[in-house]
């Protein structure tokens, strides 16, 4: 107990002021929760203007322009909401090679639990068959081929990091053996139960053969771009499941879609596409691909939504008071982004 107050009396007494700039504020009830999270000596300015004076230490915002970057002569830290680099700000950024980028990964276990949302309702064909029993048709029950057991299968995870491992973890809890790649291997081995392996494309195509699941959940960067081409969708088995929380453009569209078409791949679950609405108007008419995907059975569609959910914003406030505490503490702060490799 005394070791634990004096630990306690020492962390006070190191901790540093930290002035805050958050460029998008949230709703007020979430302003609330991040004050309440936040040690005292943490101040927070509001935008979207400027602060006057424009002294913030960290900025905290997804696309900021040049002026949120050089307004503060003592910017140290951009903080990105969300997980993720958009590519405008990474070439920003390459103008200010001084400040120090972080993501936040509150949105890891949504995500992840989206992504077996994605796989169950592909692995067991649950929206054929809803469409077909609200049309009175009872005859899809009777074929046994319409549903895959996951248990005992292997899952192959591509980007073993705060999605990976929860993704991980969740098909664990189904009984699935699951290998993860990931960049920034040191030594391949086993973690948790979870078989490692260097993201090389070589490793790649020698684990590909045994993945009954694929699961992307890589960044999107010119190196993973059509990182799963045709030749990579041949390797699966005729029974694999796709399953893309990443992002759309890291499976090549056209070899996706005949793959899927031909039956070459049993099913796919996707939440990341290839097309987006560019403004709000045009939210309600903008197919997904070019490719008619839509039209396909074995394809389960979701609006590139894994990481909301109703508890959203209280998962970002509390990552994000977690991370400007540890900033005022002088602790590293988590989930340093590496502008070279874009993640």
């Amino acid at each position: 107990m005394l070791e634990a107050i004096r630990r306690h009396l020492c962390s006070e007494e190191t901790v540093m002021r930290c002035s805050v700039f958050i460029l998008r504020p949230p709703e007020a009830s979430s302003r609330e929760l991040l004050q309440s999270r936040l040690h005292s000596n943490v101040t927070v300015a509001w935008g979207p203007d400027l602060p006057d004076p424009a002294e913030y230490d960290i900025l905290v915002a997804g696309r900021p322009a040049r002026e949120h970057l050089t307004a503060s002569r003592s910017l140290k830290t951009l903080i990105i909401p969300w997980a993720g680099l958009p590519q405008t700000t990474r070439r920003l950024l390459d103008e200010f090679p001084r400040i120090a980028v972080h993501n936040l990964h509150h949105n890891a276990r949504p995500v992840a639990e989206l992504a077996m949302g994605l796989l169950l309702a592909a692995a067991k064909s649950i929206l054929p068959l809803d469409r077909a029993l609200r049309g009175a048709d009872w005859t899809p029950r009777y074929d046994s081929k319409r549903a895959l057991l996951l248990r005992g299968r292997e899952a192959l995870i591509l980007g073993y990091g705060a999605i990976g491992h929860q993704v991980a973890q969740l098909c664990q809890a189904f009984g699935m053996k699951v290998l993860a790649t990931r960049r920034r291997a040191s030594e391949p081995g086993c973690s948790g139960g979870v078989g490692i392996f260097d993201g090389s494309r070589e490793t790649l195509h020698r684990l590909l053969p045994r993945a009954d699941v694929l699961f992307v959940c890589l960044p999107h960067t010119g190196e993973t771009k059509g990182w799963i081409a045709a030749q990579e969708l041949a390797l699966l088995p005729s029974h694999a499941i796709l399953v893309n929380v990443g992002r759309g453009a890291i499976v090549d569209e056209d070899a996706l879609y005949r793959a899927l078409q031909t039956k070459k791949l049993l099913a796919a679950g996707l939440d990341v596409w290839y097309t987006y609405p560019r403004d709000e108007d045009e939210r309600a008419d903008t197919p997904p691909a070019t490719r008619p995907f839509h039209e396909l059975e074995n394809v389960v569609m979701s609006p590139h939504r894994g990481g909301l959910c109703a508890e959203t914003e209280e998962l970002r406030m509390a990552a994000l008071a977690e991370m400007l505490n540890s900033a005022a503490r002088g602790e590293p702060m988590p989930n340093s982004v590496d502008l070279g490799t874009g993640y």
